[in-house]
């Protein structure tokens, strides 16, 4: 019987300071919980230099709204086929080995955005080349990791799994993004790819190091039939939609990041372009450290949906900020928004659906938390070179509140979801405690 296997009596409820403080249980009870949870920190530290560079390099060369939105447009249908396909694949392969070459080839890409910068004439085309393929392969991989978690969590342990995970991307989204603009203006554009190539090769020598995870025994192969067997199961969870339509209408009309480079032109804030990239993940962050009191909140839909309407009400105020810090103070206040309402997704998409559909169905979630931003920067970018930069931003912010409403009103099971009482998620539980209850034989 290894660490993993044991489940954790649940402790006294903590009180005071202690009740907003992170709940580390899964991180003292999982070995390989922790060795992903720094693998995946490491990656993304450095795929949020990459993700800070590449625009500002597209800029640069190109001096085009619409060419960084574009950027967009070259991923969307790599996360569409491989996202669906990505999570068939994880449901019948080895999850893990899944991850290690997905983390491998992202490696390889950082190489060839490595070279082309070093070039004495950097072309553009690699850079779009390069968006593709690293949609691509992110596609398939978080599918195999959003169903990796449960099975090396105990299911008492996934809400507060799910906000430590959620701190993992906080603290690169902060980091890498705040020490990218000092690096690509004062190092290079070289060196942040560099640094995006080094944190990957440290990430697959921490990740081949976890158990295997192979597909389980009643597992679809990958077929068009397993992916639509996926589809109807979602179709049928009405909670599980509106979660799904809530985070796309948010992400893909209220998504500002594409124009941020513009943005700070405007505001005669080149410097501060770094730091407007870091606001959003820093309100996250903020929000992951005091993410105790999530364990306690049980209707987790109605809090999905208030803080989606909050992420576009603080969107709006950003883009009719003309204060630089005004502006970001917003985007962190937006970003803390959109991290309460990502712990509560993952916790009804956790605590819900069983093992044997939970690739299928992180495919699909990974459609509707990332279509919506790759979407969105072609909205942002394209209605910023019509309109103008500003407007593009508080005209998605104002619409993203309207959208959220309205959907809340036409998903009334999403408002109504309580886990104590949803029946998915009492049979998960149930099943669950029954598979527990031989390693306590053991």
């Amino acid at each position: 019987m290894t660490d993993n296997d044991v489940p954790a009596a649940a402790p006294p409820a903590p009180s005071g300071l202690r009740a907003l403080l992170p709940d580390l249980a899964p991180w003292r009870a999982s070995r390989d919980f922790r060795r992903l949870w720094m693998s995946g920190t490491v990656s993304n530290f450095g795929s949020f230099l990459t993700f800070v560079a590449l625009p500002v390099q597209l800029k640069e060369l190109t001096g085009s709204a619409a060419a960084v939105g574009a950027i967009g447009a070259v991923e969307l249908v790599p996360l569409v086929v491989f996202g669906l396909y990505g999570g068939a694949l994880a449901d019948a392969w080895d999850k893990r080995k899944l991850i290690v070459w997905t983390e491998a080839g992202q490696g390889l890409l950082s190489a060839v955005l490595l070279v082309n910068a070093l070039m004495p004439g950097p072309a553009v085309w690699p850079l779009y080349l390069v968006a593709a393929l690293s949609s691509a392969l992110v596609s398939v991989q978080r599918p195999a990791l959003d169903s990796l978690w449960p099975r090396i969590v105990a299911h008492e342990h996934l809400p507060a799994a799910t906000a430590l995970n959620s701190l993992r991307w906080t603290v690169g989204g902060v980091a890498g993004p705040a020490l990218a603009g000092v690096v690509v203006a004062y190092a290079g554009l070289g060196w942040a790819y560099a640094a995006d190539l080094l944190t990957f090769v440290v990430s697959v020598a921490l990740v081949v190091r976890i158990a295997a995870s192979p597909a389980a025994h009643e597992a679809a192969r990958p077929s068009l039939k397993a992916i639509a067997e996926g589809a109807r199961y979602a179709w049928g969870r009405k909670e599980l939609l509106g979660t799904y339509a809530v985070d796309l209408a948010a992400m893909f009309l209220a998504m500002p990041l594409a124009v941020l480079p513009f943005l700070a032109d405007e505001l005669d804030a080149e410097w501060a372009l770094g730091l407007m990239y870091a606001s959003v993940p820093a309100g996250a962050l903020l929000v992951s450290l005091t993410s105790g009191w999530t364990s306690r909140v049980h209707r987790h839909g109605r809090m999905v949906v208030l803080s989606a309407a909050l992420w576009g009400a603080a969107i709006a105020a950003a883009g009719l900020a003309g204060n630089i810090w005004l502006v970001l103070f917003c985007l962190a206040l937006a970003g803390g928004f959109d991290m309460v309402s990502g712990i509560f997704r993952g916790v009804m998409w956790n605590q819900t659906i069983p093992d044997e559909l939970r690739g299928r169905l992180a495919g699909i979630e990974l459609l509707s938390y990332s279509v919506g931003p790759t979407v969105g920067q072609m909205r942002s970018g394209g209605l910023a070179a019509w309109l103008g930069v500003r407007t593009s931003v508080w005209s998605g912010g104002v619409l993203c509140v309207g959208a959220v409403g309205l959907l809340a009103l036409c998903l009334p099971g999403l408002m109504t979801y309580d886990v104590r009482t949803n029946e998915h998620a009492a049979r998960l539980r149930a099943k669950r405690s029954a598979a527990a209850a031989p390693a306590m034989d053991v």
